[in-house]
């Protein structure tokens, strides 16, 4: 069972969350245009100007888009000037086995975290080779045995793939291809207060019985909105934060940076 991070009980927790950075091994590797080391320095850079005090930042998937060594010690290194623990598990475009050795030594791979009000479950959505997601057995075991040892603590679940449609004709099938069975366990645990994931490159924000779903920006290329087939949105590079109250509440946004131009390289396939 794990400690709870060092935290003064009476606050709330902020965490934030830095998703889908796509990295390469090469410092200049660009993602549809967009040079992904230069937008996630960006990121971090505004993360720094606007949150005085955080408790954890969260990875949520693709890192890198190659899987190399270079591209997860490029955002290990980067994401080290946040003062601030951190979290990753791995999306579609990551190498799992290529993670654990650039963590090694560390707990940034651990799926449980404890702070005195709340538990985050960080589960891997991912299958070997393969655009969707799926939680095979063991991944919804250890949700359930998480969710039964929270005890009085709040819940947040947080994993790469979404596990509801977006409005998104062409995301739709690439999704979570369980979710009922995910749904299954959340759905007998009132203390799951909220969802968090990655893979769209867009905002989503609704409600599912009283639970919170929640999608964020990548801190690179984004998708269109409400598109039909692959289409790269207009909107700049962000991230999310969200505050996580003693009463179980959640209060959250999304940032953005400013002055990011580039042009959409669409002869880039598979993003």
């Amino acid at each position: 069972m794990p400690s709870p991070l060092p935290h003064a009980a009476d606050e709330s927790v902020l965490l934030v969350q830095l998703s889908d950075s796509h990295l390469f091994a090469e410092a200049d590797g660009k993602l549809l245009g967009m040079e992904t080391r230069d937008s996630l320095r960006r990121v971090i850079e505004q993360v720094l100007q606007e949150q005085p005090r955080i408790d954890l930042v969260l990875a949520t998937g693709d890192l890198s888009q190659d899987g190399s060594v270079e591209s997860y010690e490029a955002f290990r290194d980067m994401a080290a000037g946040i003062p601030a623990p951190a979290r990753w598990f791995p999306g579609n475009h990551d190498e799992v086995p290529v993670m654990r050795d650039v963590c090694a030594g560390s707990d940034a791979l651990e799926p449980i975290v404890d702070f005195p009000h709340w538990r985050l479950v960080l589960l891997d959505s991912t299958i070997a080779g393969a655009v969707p997601g799926h939680f095979p057995a063991e991944q919804l075991k250890l949700l359930e045995d998480a969710l039964q040892g929270a005890g009085e603590r709040h819940v947040l679940v947080s994993f790469h793939h979404h596990p509801v449609p977006i409005g998104c004709t062409w995301m739709d099938p690439i999704g979570v291809r369980n979710a009922d069975s995910l749904f299954a366990v959340l759905d007998r645990y009132p203390q799951v207060r909220a969802l968090l994931w990655g893979h769209v490159h867009q905002e989503f924000d609704q409600l599912r019985n009283g639970v919170r779903l929640l999608a964020s920006p990548s801190t690179c290329v984004q998708f269109a909105p409400g598109s039909e087939d692959f289409c790269v949105g207009n909107e700049a590079p962000g991230y999310r934060w969200l505050r996580l109250a003693r009463d179980g509440s959640v209060e959250t946004g999304v940032s953005r940076v400013t002055g990011i131009d580039f042009e959409v390289d669409y002869s880039v396939k598979g993003y």
